[in-house]
């Protein structure tokens, strides 16, 4: 199974999703000019993955901002990680935040509401 390997632009996030080691990181800016562009191959890779998961799956969402159509495609790939969670795999969601970040602190805590996948919250210094 391919990797997914993406440098961050000013618009789009470093993406890294690696089988083998059952790492899955978004990392940055989410604001590309088309979301469900960006994001299909991402969401596509986890079906492909769901058929065959590592024993546990560690997932690091380190977001400093995103727009709202780039949060329904984030939610997205939280339900095919919640698909896995539920066949009884382990999945990890750690959901990282600057510490004056309220807005990305409740952005995590309204995605934890919603998938029932354990998060996370790790705050972070502001770089």
């Amino acid at each position: 199974m391919e990797n997914i390997s993406i440098k961050a632009t000013p618009k789009t996030p470093t993406v890294d999703f690696i089988a083998e080691s059952g790492k899955v990181e978004i990392k940055g800016r989410s604001i590309p000019e088309n979301s469900i562009e960006f994001y299909k191959p991402l969401v596509d890779w986890l079906d492909s993955y769901a058929a065959d998961p590592k024993e546990e799956t560690e997932v690091n969402i380190q977001l400093e901002y995103f727009n709202t159509s780039s949060s329904k495609c984030i939610l997205d790939v939280f339900k095919k990680l919640e698909a896995i969670h539920k066949d009884g795999h382990n999945v990890k969601i750690n959901w990282y935040f600057e510490e004056d970040d309220e807005d990305m602190l409740e952005a995590g805590e309204d995605y934890q509401s919603i998938i029932k996948i354990p998060f996370k919250m790790i705050e972070t210094e502001e770089e």
